[in-house]
């Protein structure tokens, strides 16, 4: 049987010639900006909500020297301390992407809360939050960063202080997988199948490439899923709750940030 090209040529222990670092400093001379750091803590906010809300209220400030071609990086006060925020970071490429330019500049913790598809279902959606602690590897992102295996597997440490902190009060927020896709019109019914087979909760589009990324670049990542819809199947699917569930985001998120990285 044929190799299939996502798994050729893929030496994941061998380094890059292409670098963020490079990207970043060209940009840099090309948009006249000077080297900053980042905060240190970032969070990804594909759906673009929190951050429309944060931007709504005044809460959310452009940090200017940020130097990506794609991206507009905001910072807001959170869990006592400046964290920075980059909206529709939809997928896990552009997901991967993202996080590399953080990380090579100044991040130190990054948290990633997404929209989900649910699967095997814990409640009826609008449920908040999935940490998430290892995702199905069905993107082709992970395959560059990490050897083939079913799934990537988030921090466990992570993981157990991330739910101890969110068990305390607030919105309800449950441990366990989901399944990354790369096609969420491609979810067929035997796909889900397979995924509920497996007991994975929800379907989303990150967080299997974001952990492989961690994973080989022994970073801090943490990515957590907010399950919204039963993928179009009822007539109320895609719905947050209360102001699009930005209140309860920023729950969660100041829970998780205050037990991932506390001011000092």
């Amino acid at each position: 049987m044929m190799m299939p090209p996502i798994l050729e040529n893929k030496n994941t222990s061998s380094p890059s010639v292409f670098v963020p670092s490079v990207l970043l400093r060209e940009a840099r001379r090309q948009k006249n900006i000077p080297a900053m750091q980042v905060r240190s803590v970032c969070v990804l906010d594909p759906d673009g909500d929190l951050l429309r809300a944060l931007r709504g209220s005044g809460k959310a400030a452009p940090f200017a020297e940020w130097p990506c071609y794609h991206t507009e990086l905001d910072t807001f006060t959170l869990a006592g301390q400046e964290v920075g925020i980059i909206g529709r970071v939809v997928g896990a490429s552009f997901a991967v992407l993202v996080a590399e330019e953080l990380f090579a500049s100044g991040c130190r913790l990054l948290i990633s809360l997404t929209s989900a598809g649910q699967i095997v279902p814990s409640g009826p959606p609008p449920y908040f939050v999935i940490i998430i602690d290892r995702a199905l590897r069905d993107e082709g992102t992970s395959y560059h960063y990490m050897a083939a295996s079913e799934f990537a597997e988030a921090d466990s440490q992570l993981v157990q202080a991330a739910s101890i902190a969110t068990s305390k009060a607030g919105p309800r927020v449950i441990v366990g997988s989901t399944w990354t896709t790369d096609a969420p019109f491609r979810e067929t019914a035997e796909a889900i199948e397979a995924a509920r087979t497996k007991g994975i909760l929800g379907v989303e589009m990150e967080a299997a490439a974001l952990y492989a990324f961690a994973r080989s670049a022994d970073v801090r990542l943490l990515c957590l899923a907010h399950v919204t819809n039963t993928m179009g199947q009822d007539g109320a699917d895609f719905e947050k709750g209360e102001a699009d569930g930005t209140r309860d985001a920023l729950s969660v998120l100041s829970s998780v940030i205050e037990a991932l990285y506390p001011v000092n």
